[in-house]
């Protein structure tokens, strides 16, 4: 046996002084969909709602275990490695620093003080992870701490192979596909290196989202490299540079294996799954779920295992996660109209309204002459073919519109 599947299986022994194995569970909703043995590892019922306790436990239990002197720990986190550092913290009983970005949701933040309680000080650093991880391994080196990395640190990456090692002995064989999310890529990186020994039959496929995907850049590259944009939505996997560690077990996989997300279309599937199940899951959390419409044709009739990271959800958030769904299956559309200046004209408009149609924001932007007004129209319905019936009822009876439902530039500037 290997060292890495010893390592591996040492790990998940170890987590059990603290939690038990999440659940794998059939979900009979997707497997019908799809027309396969669809199963889900929920991660997201980890005692801090995700895999990243895997991760800290392991990295902090063997530093303590090699340095009984050390005391104080720092890391950097969007939110998920943040609750797990926390976590063990308190199990351990030593001073955790964690720096996490302004931008990381209330929810997560305040879930970080509860797991943590007295061990732990939060400071709130930069916009995004990258600012964020910057300030800690410089405040580390000044305290002498020991730096927790989220991801790029071989102890980090063996706790995480523990999400594989109770998946093979939960299923009891192995699946014909594994699909899960990256990020910095400690899940998997960890994951793939223990199923590449352990059961080399099984497919593995990677999904990260269309606005962080720094695998898929690493492997175009062959190395690493920082992303020039990042879109933070997909917090909990929006990284702009895969740690040097993590490629390292993930250089080798074939690029057409690395499926992208877009963020709009994660907030259908995170609908799709609180509607249908009542599974609450974060955007990063819903990553592999996401993908399964991408393999439909590859998975009739297979055994897969999605799994589901993390299940942080802020519900302050659930407005944008809706906007976003509504827009990406044309249920909702944004409109520039250019409304006549006369008595009735509004009323004339309201009445081509077909029975499914609702306005959900007027709102006058600009009265370019005495004639004509400019609106911000908002516009929701029940089925995307609505709007081409509406559309021509609108130019039959000379309204002048343009949709900027997808034009991110006036989007962003006047939605």
């Amino acid at each position: 046996m290997t060292s890495f599947l010893q390592d591996a299986r040492r790990a998940t022994a170890a987590l059990r002084d603290v939690f038990p194995p999440t659940p794998l569970l059939r979900n009979d909703h997707l497997s019908q969909r799809y027309g396969a043995d669809i199963w889900l590892k929920r991660e997201d019922l980890s005692p801090v709602r995700s895999y990243k306790i895997r991760g800290a436990f392991n990295a902090m239990h063997k530093r303590m275990a090699a340095f009984p002197n050390q005391r104080h720990f720092v890391c950097a986190s969007a939110g998920n490695h943040a609750q797990g550092v926390a976590f063990a913290c308190r199990h351990f009983g030593v001073q955790g620093t964690i720096f996490m970005p302004v931008t990381t949701p209330q929810q997560k933040i305040m879930k970080t003080r509860t797991f943590g309680g007295p061990n732990i000080d939060i400071r709130l650093t930069g916009d995004i992870f990258d600012q964020a991880l910057d300030a800690a391994q410089r405040f580390c080196s000044d305290a002498g701490a020991h730096f927790l990395s989220p991801f790029d640190d071989d102890d980090v990456i063996e706790g995480q192979a523990s999400v594989a090692v109770e998946v093979l002995a939960q299923l009891g064989r192995a699946p014909d596909i594994l699909i899960l999310p990256v990020g910095g890529g400690g899940l998997g990186a960890g994951m793939s290196a223990y199923l590449q020994l352990a059961a080399p039959e099984i497919a593995l496929r990677y999904v990260e989202p269309t606005g962080g995907a720094s695998l898929t850049a690493a492997l175009a590259a062959g190395k690493p490299v920082t992303l020039p944009q990042l879109d933070t939505f997909v917090d909990g996997a929006s990284v702009a540079r895969i740690g040097a560690r993590t490629f390292e077990k993930l250089r080798d996989t074939r690029a057409e294996h690395v499926l992208l997300a877009a963020e709009n279309r994660v907030c259908v599937t995170i609908l799709d799954m609180l509607n249908h199940d009542g599974i609450v899951l974060e955007p990063a959390g819903a990553l592999s779920l996401d993908a399964l419409q991408d393999m439909a044709t590859q998975i009739q009739g297979k055994t897969v295992i999605c799994v589901a990271s993390g299940g942080n959800f802020d519900f302050e958030r659930l407005p944008e996660v809706k906007e976003r769904a509504m827009r990406f299956s044309g249920t909702k559309k944004y409109l520039l109209l250019r409304l006549p200046q006369r008595p009735g004209a509004l009323k004339d408009f309201l009445g081509i309204l077909g029975p499914h149609d609702d306005i959900a924001r007027f709102e006058y932007l600009k009265k370019t002459a005495r004639n004509f007004g400019t609106v911000l129209l908002g516009i929701e319905t029940t089925d995307p073919a609505n709007f081409a019936s509406l559309f021509a009822r609108m130019e039959q009876h000379g309204f002048t519109f343009t949709d900027i439902t997808n034009d991110e530039v006036i989007a962003n500037f006047v939605i």
